[in-house]
């Protein structure tokens, strides 16, 4: 039984002592929730209804829970129920009701996990957003493992999501980048405000390759030259080492298509249209200070260029005309100011901030060697880059210990730890279960042990303690999952994985072993235990899909 099939039974119990009493069944709730006890010996499962609706039927909330603790033990599955404190209903399942969830998992496969929580919400997710100036680094990508890991999340819960990442192509960092290029094609040191690093030095190469003739233009054509051609050449690198790394974009938003479609004037147009534009010194104003901000912001400077967050208006403004109801947007930790404007800029338009637009802010992080900083790129020179995080620890480790934490909080990733093949690296940690599980079922099938026809599983024998706490874990999968995706957090799914399922399946496998031994004949205790072992792997691999990280068979 699932904790969802429970919470059905629950209420059915109130429908029937509602009825029974004759009270008004329109204070019932459409549905309700179980939940798992801190403590194993208060039950399997706890349900706070009777003090939820104690209240509203002017039943004491104990009485109420007597009549739904009566009710509810003549249920087909429920073992007992017990009242505790003011109300609460704790209940235990009955082995056989506990243990059909190896089935239902099994059976789901990939589904288990999945629901409906978010349908109907449509979502733009846009992450990394990195310019294209050089290598994509190490804050960038975590916001490549999180924001990759949440899109995933999003979609298993319902929500119809939309990646985006917002290519920079304008401004004075391009130029930058451009002049910088100049002089390294020229042999000169870089420009005081310019980018350093061996990258520039390979990229200028491979402009001048494959556009010979820049060497006999004057400076200004030639660094447009190299910022046509440099920047493409960057945007190449950025995705394919995003690729790599196991992430792609529905969609590659370019900035200068803002300007070329006449965007910024159509987001001025809309913004004077709701009255919150104003004209001082030559230059036109958005009165964000209405709505919050700490002072009104420029779009239009008195020389007529655009500010860039002119180009934050429009593409908001766009997102929005493409029918995305809410606009996620994941920014780097120097970006915090950025959360009023943004917010005020929503306002402006009428929207709802609170609904309409979301801004997450990562912290920062440090890659430790021998316990200290790693300070700088051996290719981008002064910053840590995506390729330096998997060179150091690969693709598997780097996402999970990315998307491991709460974003909101700094996080130091040391090498050795994430490379070592001990319990106390949290994805070996992980890694090794599904390995495990996985090698269980091949030596299974290699003695004659197959799990067998569903209608000849036998759940009730799996009424041992481990058993019964490997079952509970399990069951919680949806929920962490429906969680994880609503409070945009998909570290709860990487904790999930390590203190619930690994470590109740370690326990499992130490106290009930699954194979027959020597000349043992298969038994349906056999068969039961390997239904729980399949399932575990389902999970497991479940929960490391949606973090983008690989369920080994073998390790």
């Amino acid at each position: 039984m699932t904790p969802a099939e429970l919470a059905s039974v629950v209420l059915a119990a109130a429908h029937a002592v509602f009825e029974q009493r004759g009270l008004d069944r329109a204070a019932l709730p459409a549905s309700t929730v179980v939940e798992r006890p801190r403590n194993p010996e208060h039950g399997d499962y706890a349900s706070t209804l009777a003090l939820q609706l104690s209240k509203k039927v002017g039943v004491p909330p104990r009485e109420l829970a007597t009549a739904l603790a009566d009710e509810l033990g003549r249920a087909a599955g429920v073992k007992s129920v017990e009242i505790a404190g003011p109300g609460f209903l704790n209940i235990r399942l009955d082995a056989a009701a506990a243990g059909q969830l190896a089935r239902v998992i099994v059976e789901a496969g990939a589904e288990y996990g999945r629901s409906d929580r978010l349908a109907g919400e449509k979502i733009n997710l846009e992450f990394v957003s990195a310019n294209p100036t050089g290598p994509v680094h190490i804050g960038g990508v975590r916001w490549a493992a999180v924001g990759d890991a949440l899109s995933r999340l999003l979609r298993a819960t319902g929500a119809d999501v939309g990646t985006e990442y917002y290519f920079n192509d304008a401004g004075a960092q391009i130029d930058r980048f451009a002049r910088s290029l100049l002089a390294a094609a020229k042999g000169e040191p870089a420009p005081e405000d310019g980018y350093g690093g061996a990258y520039i030095a390979e990229i200028a190469t491979e402009v001048q390759a494959r556009r010979p003739e820049v060497r006999s233009l004057d400076d200004d054509a030639a660094q447009e030259v190299f910022r046509v051609e440099g920047v493409a050449l960057m945007f190449d690198e950025i995705r394919s080492s995003l690729r790599d790394f196991g992430v792609e974009f529905d969609t590659y938003f370019n900035e200068k298509d803002l300007h070329d479609r006449g965007e910024l004037d159509l987001a001025l147009n809309r913004l004077r249209e709701q009255g919150h534009l104003y004209e001082s010194e030559g230059a036109t104003w958005l009165r964000t200070t209405d709505f919050g901000d700490d002072k009104d912001r420029v779009l239009r400077k008195s020389n007529g260029e655009w500010t860039y967050f002119a180009a934050d208006c429009a593409y908001y403004l766009d997102k929005r005309e493409r029918g995305f109801e809410r606009v996620v947007i994941m920014l780097g930790a120097d970006h915090h100011g950025y959360i009023g404007r943004m917010k005020a800029m929503a306002a402006c338009f009428g929207d709802d901030p609170e609904r309409n637009l979301e801004i997450l802010i990562g912290q920062l992080v440090n890659l430790l060697r021998d316990g200290a900083p790693m300070r700088m790129s051996k290719r981008a020179g002064t910053v840590i880059t995506l390729e330096d995080l998997v060179e150091a620890i690969g693709v598997d480790a780097s996402r999970y210990a990315l998307a491991r934490y709460s974003s909101d909080s700094p996080i130091d990733i040391d090498i050795e730890l994430w490379t070592r093949a001990t319990r106390d690296n949290p994805v070996y940690y992980v890694q090794y279960v599904a390995a495990r599980t996985a090698g269980v079922a091949r030596n299974a099938a290699e003695v004659g042990l197959v799990p067998g026809d569903a209608d000849a599983f036998r759940p009730e024998l799996l009424d041992h303690e481990k058993e019964n706490e490997l079952l509970k874990a399990l069951a919680e999968f949806p929920a962490v999952v429906a969680t994880a995706a609503e409070l945009r957090e998909p570290h709860r799914v990487a904790r999930y994985l390590e203190e619930g399922v690994a470590a109740s399946y370690h326990r499992f496998y130490d106290n009930c072993r699954v194979l027959p031994l020597g000349d043992e004949d298969v038994t349906d205790l056999h068969r039961a235990r390997l239904w729980l072992n399949n399932a575990t792997r389902t999970v497991i691999a479940n929960g490391l899909h949606l973090l983008g990280v690989s369920a080994p068979e073998r390790m």
